[in-house]
């Protein structure tokens, strides 16, 4: 056999090796994957977060491997917690998913997750970023408009709080009215935004999920810090707290018939009147 003809050959060869290296990694890598999964439904996600990182280095191109890997990671972060670990943790989980994002730039679950982690870290104006990115994709979304108020709330309360426990005062929850104007006119400035924006998402929240109870109780809430941005206005506080009073008294029948209707479970096979099973 000639050089020429050798070396044909031995390129073949060479290729058909790599081939078939790179099937077996690919076999591989889902057996790590399906090893992933199993792990993390066992809730033992250390080991799952393992099984993952070597399926997407036996095959990058694995179909959710990185998901799955970024999702395992999020697990382990600690809500609350901003020890360098927890915060080590949490942003290799987001890089990931901004990695899954840099491929499947509309993949909503990725968005849910990094806001869901910003959040649990308490990077609430980055959670908020990314929720708005969600409802950029799904305006119908009611979880992702509920945490934007919620997050809208917890700024608007911290506020609160600031401004008025050096004060002396506590927070009555009715607007405040007692309070020193010289104390109440900056908050009113610096929570008037958040009230509106707030209460803007909470209600689209309730408008895309009529039973949402948690979105009422906290426009309950977000009323009551409506009532402080109304202040030196009685007849709006009052307005205020009515309306607060009301979605209390709605996000407690709701919660009521919520747990009702999960407490009866499934029904059985019905007909409709066309006689079709339902």
């Amino acid at each position: 056999m000639n050089g020429p003809a050798r070396n044909t050959v031995f390129s073949v060869a060479l290729a058909c090796m790599v081939l078939s290296m790179s099937g077996c990694n690919r076999l591989a890598a889902r057996d790590q994957l399906n090893k992933g999964v199993e792990a993390y439904k066992s809730t033992r996600y250390e080991e799952a977060i393992g099984h993952f990182q070597k399926a997407t280095q036996l095959d990058p191109s694995l179909p959710m491997a990185k998901s799955y890997l970024a999702t395992a990671l999020a697990q382990n972060v600690v809500p609350g917690s901003d020890t360098p670990d927890n915060l080590k943790t949490a942003q290799q989980a987001i890089d990931i998913f901004q990695q899954v994002l840099a491929e499947k730039p509309h993949d909503v679950n990725s968005m849910k997750q990094i806001a869901g982690i910003y959040f649990s870290i308490k990077k609430l104006d980055d959670a908020k970023t990314w929720q708005k990115q969600v409802l950029a994709e799904d305006s119908k979304d009611p979880e992702a408009a509920y945490t934007v108020g919620v997050i809208d709330w917890t700024e608007a309360h911290e506020n609160t709080l600031k401004a008025l426990v050096p004060a002396g005062i506590n927070d009555d929850g009715e607007g405040n009215v007692k309070a020193p104007k010289n104390v109440m006119s900056p908050l009113k400035a610096e929570n008037g935004p958040l009230v509106e924006e707030g209460l803007q998402y909470l209600n689209q929240a309730v408008a895309n999920r009529a039973n949402y109870d948690d979105a009422m109780a906290y426009l309950n809430l977000i009323y009551r810090r409506k009532a402080d941005v109304d202040y030196g206005d009685a007849a709006a506080v009052k307005s205020d707290i009515a309306a607060a009073e009301d979605w209390r008294t709605r996000a407690m029948g709701t919660r009521k018939a919520n747990e009702e209707k999960k407490n009866k479970g499934p029904g059985g096979i019905t007909m409709d009147s066309n006689g079709d099973m339902k």
